[in-house]
């Protein structure tokens, strides 16, 4: 049956994919967004360009009865506070995306399932998902959904310390790069592509309201086989320097977050409730796969824009320069 959905967002590295699904499951798909992300929307997408600070442009949204509403823009409490307001009423299924980040760290077993608790004490980012998460369980008058992605790739290279293009530049460039611990904790990554097949087989189910939902890959990869994966799609052989979590965190402390906060530890998911709920899927396995979105976004960029070193560079030459020496004489 086709539905009246409302994206929030809908531009971005997990939000495009998801209409691009919408469109083809046969729904009506309209996106609220600021219109600054050159993206390309599907045929019959209707744009809404505003601004979600706009406090009346966005109140405006509420003026329509959706089906459902995908949240992808609302990061604290506040702004989801204001969207139970806008859309109390006027919508069947509002599904909140929040992130596997708010899953206990370390986790009590290495399985993580959505009976994990939410307890992350090292993130910002991940406390106010998970302050937002529990303004909507304590409200009745919007019925929610709450999706947990955890690390999916599209445009940006899947990276510990959230670098980014940096890691790319240093390798092409033969420098070292760093991972946290020995480079052998599982990492789940999931394309964006992927993600968006079960993430709209979740629209309009009656099973869906009230639940929490993580929708990842089955597989997980090592950091060293993630990091050597990017640099053979670049054409170049990673020099991959360990250093200790901890260590990292005492050379720069906005890296706590990233790190103890998510991706120093063991990220296994069961994805057997989704499944239940929105049908069966698969994902990409194979490294090269999954990656190959990704790398190709960044060879786009560094063709049109050349090399952009990073302001960490020179501390990060430096971790690596004074690890490479321990043990010496």
């Amino acid at each position: 049956m086709a539905m009246n959905v409302l994206f929030v967002g809908g531009t971005g590295q997990i939000s495009l994919p998801c209409v691009q699904q919408a469109v083809a499951a046969g729904h009506r798909v309209s996106v609220f967004n600021r219109g600054r992300v050159g993206a390309e929307l599907p045929a019959g997408v209707t744009s809404i360009v505003g601004d979600m600070e706009d406090a009346a442009a966005y109140a405006g949204l509420g003026n329509t009865p959706w089906d459902v509403v995908c949240q992808f823009l609302a990061f604290t409490p506040e702004q989801v506070a204001r969207d139970i307001a806008t859309f109390s009423g006027k919508a069947g299924q509002y599904i909140f995306i929040s992130s596997a980040s708010v899953y206990e760290k370390p986790a009590r077993h290495y399985v993580i399932t959505e009976k994990t608790p939410a307890v992350n004490p090292y993130w910002a980012y991940s406390q106010r998902k998970i302050a937002a998460e529990a303004l909507l369980q304590g409200q009745q008058g919007l019925p929610f959904t709450i999706v947990r992605p955890s690390h999916t790739v599209r445009t940006g290279l899947p990276t510990m310390m959230n670098e980014g293009d940096v890691i790319g530049h240093r390798l092409l460039a033969g420098r070292p790069v760093l991972v946290a611990g020995d480079g052998t904790a599982p990492w789940t990554l999931t394309r964006s592509a992927d993600f968006a097949v079960p993430f709209v087989g979740l629209f309009g189910k009656q099973a869906a309201l009230g639940e929490v939902f993580h929708i990842t890959s089955d597989r997980a990869y090592t950091w060293d086989t993630i990091y050597t994966a990017i640099a053979k799609g670049l054409g170049v052989e990673a020099n991959i320097v360990h250093v200790p979590t901890d260590t990292l965190v005492r050379y720069n402390p906005a890296w706590e977050g990233p790190l103890l906060g998510d991706k120093t530890w063991t990220a296994l998911f069961d994805n057997s409730k989704v499944k239940a709920v929105a049908g069966a899927f698969a994902c990409s396995e194979d490294i090269d796969a999954v990656l190959a979105e990704s790398i190709a976004h960044f060879k786009r960029r560094i063709a049109a824009d050349g090399p952009r070193p990073g302001e960490l560079e020179p501390l990060m030459d430096r971790i690596a320069a004074e690890q490479a020496a321990l043990g010496r004489i």
